[in-house]
């Protein structure tokens, strides 16, 4: 028999720890050599469980460790761990203390196809790098969704790669003064924030579902952030948004679907760093109550190739003024009123939008009550008919698509499962390694992150 098999099955009766209903793991942990793989014999096992060497766990789907209600999980404090085909449930309910499945704190571990659940915190990455987070599945404890934990938190972390998770009903996913990462094909639902970002730049969002949650995607102090191919739907309620802005800058928003939203796009002073361009490119906009919002007169934002379908309100800008300061062109809008004589798909006019008696509640929020009612829409009309004022011009642009591809699905395949994904993504995220076999005698893995990610 395999030495650490043997080993196992000599430590489960070892008596339980005091109070633990379970055998505690640890001790398999502790006498495990570095470098190998250790299968637990099927069951349930106690935790806490500390890594501190570059070490694989493989529960082979058939391995609990169960938190006891008290702290985090399991601890990866070193580099080149693989935790892989675990349930781990019951973590504490500290905020303070990030009571966690899995918090690590350290370089090159992979943490996949794990079940993650009553856990307060899913995974928490804190000033760790080049790790991944892959095919997981995570919820949080049953309790409201503000005191919910996130269900993957990465604070301090750079080069890491979180993909392939399904996320339900955890508070949200949060990324914080890190840079780097990639972000795709996770798929969370009945959660708060989707995706946050605070003071992190030039991390990838690409072909994830996010549907059923507050928010969708929020960038806050985060530049250069490229959002592509992702799916937004149903970010409805009273802040309800589908990708909102804060003072972010040069990032790029590109053949994303923002279905159902209470506001599709929300931009704050973005951009903002001085110069600095925001680029919108072929995302399909549609079934939203507004389009697109901006907080304020603001600038530096380049539209194109958009699709504006079905929104009750295309485009709003509080406070007066207007939105045409930033370039619009060529984007396809379901209102417009114009026509394609000569075929090219172009229209002949230009399209504008303008602020009638609507301009009202863009600029008294709490009149907000009466959009849509009649008495608002008979003013509207009236006043589109014989304006008492020069109305404000929102957005002109000078060539709108006459036809576009407005088609609204959503019923994608989920992310992580067999058969893949519809979205066509970055060519480099294609070229993520599998997860290796278990391999006789074990397989070095930190050596295998190294080569997945290019760093032989």
């Amino acid at each position: 028999m395999n030495p650490i098999r043997l080993a196992c099955a000599g430590l489960l009766l070892i008596p339980a720890w005091v109070g633990a209903a379970y055998p505690s793991l640890q001790p398999l942990v502790d006498a495990a050599e570095t470098g190998s793989v250790l299968t637990p014999e099927p069951g349930i096992y106690a935790g806490p469980v500390r890594v501190d060497k570059r070490l694989t766990i493989d529960g082979r789907d058939r391995v609990t460790i169960d938190g006891g209600g008290k702290g985090t999980i399991v601890l990866l404090e070193t580099d080149g761990a693989t935790l892989r085909n675990l349930h781990l449930t019951n973590s504490g309910s500290s905020h303070n203390d990030l009571d966690s499945g899995v918090q690590v704190r350290g370089k090159f571990n992979v943490i996949t196809d794990n079940r993650i659940d009553n856990a307060l915190f899913g995974v928490d990455l804190q000033q760790s790098e080049n790790n991944i987070v892959r095919r997981n599945d995570i919820s949080s404890k049953p309790v409201d969704l503000g005191v919910r934990g996130d269900a993957i938190r990465l604070w301090y972390s750079f080069n890491n790669e979180v993909t392939d998770n399904i996320i339900r009903n955890a508070r949200d996913t949060v990324v914080w003064y890190s840079r780097d990462n990639l972000i795709a094909r996770n798929d969370a639902r009945g959660g708060r924030y989707s995706l946050h970002f605070m003071y992190s730049k030039g991390n990838r969002v690409e072909g994830n579902h996010y549907e059923g949650n507050t928010v969708g995607i929020f960038l806050m102090y985060s530049d250069g952030i490229v959002v592509r191919n992702n799916l937004i739907a149903n970010a409805t309620g009273t802040t309800g948004i589908g990708i909102g802005f804060k003072e972010t800058s040069d990032v790029v928003i590109e053949g994303n679907r923002i279905l159902y939203c209470a506001e599709g796009l929300y931009l704050d002073v973005s951009p903002y760093q001085p110069g600095s361009i925001n680029y919108f490119r072929d995302n399909l906009i549609a079934y939203n109550g507004i389009g697109i919002r901006f907080i304020n007169d603001w600038q530096g934002n380049v539209l194109t190739g958009n699709r504006f379908k079905g929104n009750t309100t295309q485009v709003v800008v509080e406070g007066g003024k207007t939105a045409n300061r930033n370039t619009w062109d060529g984007n396809y809008w379901d209102d417009y009123e114009g026509f394609d004589r000569n075929d090219d798909g172009v229209g002949d006019s230009p399209h504008a939008i303008q602020a009638f008696a609507d301009r009202l509640w863009m600029d008294v929020p709490p009149a907000q009550f009466f959009k849509g009612s009649p008495m608002l829409e008979v003013i509207d009309f009236l006043e589109r008919l014989a304006p008492f004022s020069t109305p404000d011009l929102l957005v002109r642009d000078e060539h709108p698509l006459w036809d576009a591809d407005t088609e609204v699905v959503l019923a994608v395949p989920q992310a992580g499962l067999a058969g893949g994904s519809e979205w066509e993504l970055d060519p480099d995220t294609e070229a993520e390694a599998p997860a290796p076999d278990v391999a006789p005698g074990g397989y070095d893995a930190y050596e295998a992150l190294r080569r997945s990610l290019g760093r032989d």
